[in-house]
């Protein structure tokens, strides 16, 4: 039996608001700033001097590389092809990540492929997930955080590990390449 098993499932729609950022244009940005705005992708498109969301607040792209799902540790600016969700008391922002995280290719699966992929706010809305007491959202939040940072630690060691190969296979070739006779 799984900890789901004593979950009620809501659409997302029924603990949270899902609302769409608010346009900005390239003018109004800057290269450096205090507020990230994101647009159509996980990278800022730039940054502004407002911000309409939170530290802690779970959004979604809908446009470009729509279904990408975000957390943001910092205030930042959502802007029009961005999804930004704002839970009730019942549900987590974390842990609505995970879910959402959980569900990535169901949300992918639903992006109307065009010129410009998209996906719907009602998407977003409709999705059913599981809703357990506040409790067990917060240790699933622990369990999957702390598993999360310690697959980067290891995504790191393991990029570190290839780069001292690649100098030290460099450095053989090179060597074995001179014809230097010493």
């Amino acid at each position: 039996m799984s900890r789901f098993d004593y979950a009620e499932y809501v659409k997302v729609s029924e603990v949270a608001k899902v609302i769409r950022g608010v346009r900005v244009v390239r003018n109004q940005l800057s290269r450096e700033g205090k507020y990230p705005v994101y647009q159509n992708s996980m990278k800022p498109l730039g940054y502004y001097d407002k911000y309409n969301c939170h530290a802690g607040t779970v959004f979604v792209i809908s446009a470009g590389a729509a279904g990408d799902i975000g957390y943001s540790y910092v205030d930042f600016w959502a802007a029009d092809d961005c999804l930004y969700i704002m839970p009730d008391e019942r549900l987590e922002d974390r842990y609505l990540y995970h879910v959402l995280l959980w569900q990535q290719y169901a949300i992918y699966s639903r992006v109307r492929r065009s010129a410009v992929p998209r996906l719907s706010k009602a998407v977003i809305e409709g999705l059913i997930i599981p809703l357990p007491p506040l409790e067990i959202q917060q240790e699933t939040i622990r369990i999957l955080d702390k598993w999360s940072d310690a697959n980067n630690g290891l995504i790191a060691e393991i990029e570190r590990e290839l780069e001292l190969r690649r100098q030290q296979y460099g450095y053989y070739r090179d060597k074995l390449l001179s014809f230097n006779v010493s």
